[in-house]
């Protein structure tokens, strides 16, 4: 800490509790979508997020002693409506979660203006690991880049080698859907695997017989998906009805929603998703959710979401940002942070085991840390497979081979800033953060 002892600031932070009653609240609005065709899995998500500060709220009286409003603002994942609720909200937020690539890609330029840091947990744009350039976006705890360097290394383990091998890339014809194509195309030409990318419209979600139709006459030896909401669903329903063995199908962790295979049951059995979180019913940070939370009546979601991999999500979506807050506070001796402060506090975030366990987290999300030039994190995570009635991990805590996309990382958040010239950078940064 450049200030202050973890003592001295616990000192410091105390004496403000008196006068957090006067300070408003920290305002961290959240651009929703429980709405729309990608509501089955905004709802659950939207619900961990909320029900975490509820609960911090009504346990601690917020983070360091002030309330946090974590007000939404429905987009319905529209990329028009998402700008509409950044423009709204910008005025008073120390942070904006944008829920989409799409909404990302457009406020992107905005904060560096604004100076408001962009919280966008394993989605966005994947060059924003690169804190020197993208000085205001955070996509913690791991990238699209991140889950496409594990997928493919699972695949690898599984069959000693790619060579030769035909992937089907099923995706949503959209910026997200597209987000992985840089690495995939790199890592097809150095491992000798075809590449096949089969993209689904929006309008062809929940109607894909064109895309299987397609799969089945390619006979691609795995299906990797790049799917959200109604469009996973769409593709289970599909690889079920025209018998592809779901234990060659892997999806990202977009694609790992307990509802989608719940539809299929055990006939979805084998499917697997790259996943940075996972479920815990067991976790001290769920008793404190029922206690304070939904004992009080104030939860929307209900016990069979609770235990799902999207509600546990979004309670670690809203810890990563709780634990940024803390470190802002703390480093700047205020429980009443602003913007800056607290991009200040997402580039020190240290989720080491030992602080998961004091959250309350234990299990839920692998350990992590960022840095002035790290904005990822690149924390890895599991391989999850559905067993016929939910998710099981079935790895150990796999890591990403960061060095192999480093440069690329590098490449396109150059060719970003160049393209959008004049793009401030932080010339502080060094590699090592």
């Amino acid at each position: 800490m450049r200030h202050f002892t973890k003592l001295a600031a616990a000192a410091v932070l105390g004496a403000t509790l008196g006068t957090a009653a006067v300070a408003q609240e920290l305002y961290a609005p959240n651009l929703a979508y429980r709405t729309g065709p990608f509501a089955a899995t905004g709802i659950p998500l939207m619900n961990g997020q909320a029900d975490y500060f509820a609960m911090l709220n009504a346990r601690d009286g917020g983070v360091g002693g002030i309330m946090v409003n974590a007000e939404e603002c429905e987009t319905g994942y529209s990329t028009e409506k998402g700008v509409e609720c950044y423009e709204k909200t910008k005025g008073r937020a120390i942070v904006t979660q944008p829920w989409s690539t799409g909404i990302t890609l457009q406020v992107l330029p905005k904060t560096n203006v604004d100076e408001i840091p962009i919280l966008a947990p394993g989605y966005g744009f994947s060059p924003m690991a690169d804190g020197k350039v993208f000085q205001w976006a955070f996509n913690t705890p791991s990238g699209y880049w991140d889950a496409a360097s594990m997928i493919l290394q699972y695949l690898h383990d599984e069959n000693g080698s790619l060579d030769g091998k035909k992937i089907a890339f099923l995706h949503l014809d959209h910026p997200y859907g597209k987000e992985p194509l840089p690495l995939l195309e790199k890592k097809a030409g150095e491992l000798n695997f075809e590449l096949l990318p089969i993209p689904v419209g929006l309008k062809e979600m929940q109607n894909q017989s064109a895309q299987w139709l397609q799969i089945r006459r390619e006979r691609p030896d795995y299906v990797v998906m790049w799917g959200w909401g109604a469009m996973n669903a769409g593709a289970i329903t599909e690889a079920v009805k025209t018998k592809f063995p779901m234990e060659n199908f892997i999806g990202v962790w977009w694609a790992g929603h307990d509802a989608d295979l719940k539809i299929v049951g055990a006939d979805g059995a084998g499917y697997k998703s790259i996943s940075w979180s996972f479920p815990n019913a067991e976790a001290p940070v769920m008793a404190d959710i029922q206690k304070h939370v939904v004992d009080a009546g104030l939860s929307q979601s209900n016990p069979e979401e609770m235990s799902g991999v999207f509600y546990g999500r979004g309670i670690v979506i809203s810890a990563i940002l709780a634990e940024g807050i803390t470190a802002a506070q703390q480093e700047f001796g205020t429980a009443e942070i602003d913007a800056s402060q607290l991009r200040w506090g997402l580039e020190n975030i240290n989720m080491t085991e030992e602080r998961i366990d004091e959250l309350g987290l234990t299990g839920m999300v692998p350990p992590f840390s960022t840095s002035c030039a790290n904005h990822t994190g690149h924390s890895g995570g599991w391989m999850l497979e559905w067993d016929g009635e939910q998710f099981v991990k079935v790895s150990d805590h796999m890591l990403p081979d960061t060095s192999d996309y480093q440069q690329l990382i590098a490449d396109k958040a150059g060719e970003y800033a160049e393209a959008n010239a004049p793009w401030p950078t932080n010339e502080e940064c060094n590699a090592e953060g």
